[in-house]
């Protein structure tokens, strides 16, 4: 064994606390830290070591070189895209998944993959999906998106007596995507899966919304010869709009469609009783994804996509080894993603779910809501921005009120990034910023604070 690594083993758990103290030395400074840290020259990379000084040397050389250029985005006021953050249970869970290594696709190895299960279970339940639905861990929302729209793909091929998986996606012939406000991930799924962009058809919503307009749907069904594939969205990024789901699903009495619907941050309205009619309709979908990393408050990378058809999902994910366990009625869950191996990624939902179980996740649920709410307020009452759309659940859609061209509202959010970090974002051809609320931590003194420094960042670009 080589020298150092010898005496990284003997010291493992000397080494394991000096990584715990730099882990909570971290968490401790999220709260002084920069948001996101002013960017400065590119680092030149370093030669790769020959002879290196073991997991001291690189522990200190990452806290000194690397550390200070990271983003807070595991912090409470990291409002850009829809990140969540990791809950102490998860955390916990997630290290732990590093410490066993489990790759947990076949039976053929421990009980991995029904700690998966179970964990998928409890997600079932916690969205009100009924025991039809099965599912599996994929990396996040774009591969959840992906492996639906492959399940979707083989579904069109039964209908049409071929099979995309064997034949592939040209046996199908022309293929129609239907979709109001589709996420770019849609797109990007269909490119892969060799039924193109172009497939993409972008259907009418409401007048003001980014939902669907249930008539425009039906009348483009109508127009779509032959089964076609509906993408509905339960929880747009720019607004947080949802599609009647139960409206789309009462077309499928007239039309034959296949249901996916993109819930991946909007499936937890159902958590809240105030909001769970938002998620009304879920459970109708042939396929669904939901983007744990996101509301769970789970570590990247984690997410969950449900369907209804598992049999068609291993016809197209089946993997024939000796050294994989067995297709059957009950597939292994190598034979259900596009992975053969993947971490034991359900362990940090497991923990976080059997830490604080629903009430606790329904808490954060509920408190983020309010905290989008109260920024939006505060936003409203500065002269400075409006609002470009109602606040419907945990995002913020505004833009500068005067003025906002994507040059001021990028230096806008280059003078607030140490105290607030938002994305941008074009809303009715308007362009705009996006405060999402999903991490654990946010309270309403960070609502306070973001508030503040958007203000202020808005009068010093004036």
């Amino acid at each position: 064994m080589d020298r150092m690594l010898a005496a990284d083993l003997a010291r493992l758990p000397e080494l394991l606390d000096a990584t715990r103290g730099a882990a909570a030395d971290a968490l401790a400074a999220l709260d002084a830290r920069p948001v996101v840290p002013p960017a400065g020259k590119p680092h030149d990379c370093e030669p790769l070591p020959e002879h290196a000084g073991g997991t001291d040397a690189a522990l200190t050389a990452f806290r000194a070189r690397w550390e200070p250029r990271l983003s807070a985005s595991a912090g409470p006021r990291y409002l850009g895209f829809v990140t969540g953050g990791a809950t102490p249970a998860a955390l916990a869970g997630d290290w732990l998944t590093a410490v066993h290594d489990q790759n947990s696709n076949s039976a053929l190895d421990g009980g991995g993959q029904d700690l998966e299960r179970e964990t998928v279970g409890w997600l079932r339940e916690l969205f009100g999906l009924s025991a039809a639905h099965s599912g599996s861990f994929v990396s996040g929302a774009t591969m959840s998106n992906t492996t639906g729209l492959a399940i979707a793909r083989e579904w069109l091929g039964e209908r049409l007596g071929v099979s995309p998986a064997d034949d592939g996606a040209g046996a199908l012939g022309p293929v129609r995507v239907l979709s109001g406000a589709p996420h770019s991930s849609i797109a990007k799924a269909l490119s892969v899966l060799g039924l193109g962009r172009n497939s993409l058809v972008q259907v009418p919503t409401l007048p003001g919304r980014e939902a669907v307009d249930p008539a425009a749907l039906e009348r483009a069904l109508a127009d779509t010869p032959g089964p076609a594939v509906v993408v509905a969205n339960a929880g747009t990024v720019n607004t947080v709009d949802f599609d009647d789901l139960r409206a789309i699903g009462a077309l499928r009495e007239r039309h034959d469609f296949w249901l996916h619907t993109d819930a991946a941050f909007g499936a937890f309205a159902a958590l809240s009783p105030e909001h769970a009619h938002l998620a009304d309709g879920l459970d109708a979908s042939d396929s669904l994804c939901v983007d744990l990393h996101k509301w769970l408050n789970v570590p990247y990378d984690s997410a969950v996509q449900f369907t209804r058809r598992r049999d068609l999902q291993a016809r197209v994910f089946q993997n024939s080894a000796a050294y994989l366990g067995p297709l059957g009625d009950h597939p292994d869950l190598v034979h259900l993603t596009p992975e053969n191996s993947h971490r034991l990624r359900a362990l940090a939902a497991w923990f976080t779910l059997r830490a604080y179980g629903r009430q606790g996740h329904r808490e954060i649920v509920e408190r983020d809501i309010a905290c989008a709410r109260a920024l939006g307020a505060a936003l409203e009452e500065d002269p400075a921005f409006t609002l470009l759309a109602p606040v419907r659940l945990n995002v913020v859609c505004f833009t500068l009120a005067e003025a906002p061209t994507p040059e001021r509202l990028a230096a806008l959010r280059e003078a607030a990034a140490a105290e607030v970090f938002v994305t941008p974002t074009v809303y009715g051809g308007t362009a705009g910023l996006r405060a999402a609320f999903s991490n654990w931590r946010t309270t309403q003194a960070d609502v306070r604070r973001a508030a503040k420094a958007l203000g202020a960042a808005a009068r010093e670009i004036a």
